[in-house]
């Protein structure tokens, strides 16, 4: 994949995820993040949340999913976010987290891709931030997500 092919702000990847409680056990269960205010209502309500939520590294980690499959795990290079809003998972049904990413810089043989993830319409992240390569990886750059 070469830069010439990338502009500023042209949509690279998008997609959407839909998250209920049972994928928070199983998340937990695999991460070992068994706080109670993502599986417990009062728990969550007696710390100010408005119920359960998502853990923030499982919105993180579906927010840059798209972005890994247009340009593949082994291309990214660096990956951050800043948590702005929590993800409210019902006890019912789902939440959708949607997903777009978009070109925010292109230099040399790597480029930004700039990430919205949002629930109902609010963004969850801030900064979500990829950089990934777009010629050769360079010698001794870290693995990817």
């Amino acid at each position: 994949m070469s830069a010439d092919r990338l502009d500023v702000g042209q949509v690279v990847a998008t997609g959407g995820f839909d998250v209920d409680r049972d994928g928070l056990v199983r998340y937990a269960g695999a991460s070992g993040d068994f706080n109670p205010i993502h599986y417990r209502d009062d728990v969550a309500s007696s710390v100010g949340l408005p119920g359960v939520i998502a853990h923030g590294m499982l919105t993180m980690g579906l927010a840059v999913q798209p972005v890994v499959a247009r340009f593949g795990a082994d291309r990214v290079l660096e990956y951050g976010v800043r948590f702005t809003r929590p993800v409210p998972v019902p006890a019912e049904g789902t939440v959708r987290l949607e997903v777009e990413a978009k070109v925010g810089q292109v230099q040399d043989d790597e480029a930004r891709i700039d990430v919205t993830a949002k629930v109902d319409g609010q963004t969850v992240l801030g900064r979500a931030q990829v950089r990934v390569a777009l010629g050769p990886r360079p010698p001794g750059a870290p693995r990817g997500a």
